[in-house]
């Protein structure tokens, strides 16, 4: 598993950085994502079994697919996201250290190891990384950050079939804002491969007049709303999907109080 997070992380930071200092065609960049997914699915000792209402399902190929498109999906929104100073850096840092506490809740800390060591390296990106930043991960950065989360999340339902939907709710920031974002923008006939500043995260930078406010209150609903959900779930008491839609539903109302998606004015 090793081999296949960290392949597919270094083949999709090296697409992210020779397109920071070029360009790479949408089409070009979406194989190549494709082709990194597919490279972390293959390390997978199996795909992992989709727990739903107390009854989890053998997905079979179609699984493999919609597993594909999770990873290419979480390393492009994870891109998307990283658009002020410290978001992507606290996202990942929070997230992987709420995974590792899940793998304390169920009696399992040594498989705690990769997710903390990713959060120690990024926090000590985020040193120089913080509002006001010295330094930005890129697309390089970012796309690495996404796959690599997204493998981990893999990896932990592998161990235990709830924990994907408890991983899911960690990122419940990153996905919610871009997902919303994106369905509304292809909703109006966007072109959805142009870059904008039509996040919800960006219109609030943008309303509050810093980065700053923004980035803490990302902190602060990872730990303070979405860990609790993502802990009760992994100790199965709740249904994994149900509580998802639970913890989405103020971030889906946060989406739309900051015009997640709306048409930027000129």
């Amino acid at each position: 598993m090793v081999i296949g997070l960290m392949g597919a992380g270094a083949w999709v930071a090296v697409i992210g950085f020779l397109d920071d200092h070029g360009h790479i065609a949408a089409r070009w960049r979406l194989l190549a994502h494709f082709m990194g997914a597919a490279w972390l699915l293959a390390w997978l000792p199996e795909l992992p079994r989709l727990a739903i209402a107390g009854t989890s399902f053998d997905l079979g190929l179609i699984g493999y697919l919609l597993a594909a498109l999770m990873l290419v999906w979480l390393l492009n929104l994870y891109n998307f996201m990283d658009g002020i100073d410290g978001i992507a850096s606290v996202e990942a840092i929070t997230v992987c250290a709420g995974g590792a506490l899940l793998y304390a809740l169920l009696g399992m800390p040594m498989l705690a190891a990769p997710p903390l060591l990713l959060a120690g390296a990024v926090a000590g990106f985020l040193v120089w990384n913080f509002p006001p930043a010295r330094i930005f991960m890129g697309d390089a950065g970012s796309g690495f950050l996404g796959v690599v989360l997204g493998g981990l999340a893999l990896q932990a339902a592998w161990v235990a079939p709830q924990l994907l939907w408890a991983w899911l709710i960690l990122l419940g920031v990153f996905v919610l804002d871009a997902t919303f974002t994106l369905l509304r923008r292809l909703m109006r006939g966007d072109k959805v491969y142009e870059a904008h500043r039509s996040h919800a995260y960006q219109y609030a930078s943008r309303q509050y007049g810093a980065h700053l406010p923004v980035t803490m209150a990302v902190l602060a609903i990872n730990i303070l709303w979405l860990l609790p959900w993502a802990c009760v779930v992994a100790l199965g008491y709740i249904d994994g999907l149900l509580a998802l839609l639970i913890a989405y539903l103020p971030l889906a109302l946060l989406a739309v109080r900051f015009n997640a998606g709306q048409l930027e004015k000129a």
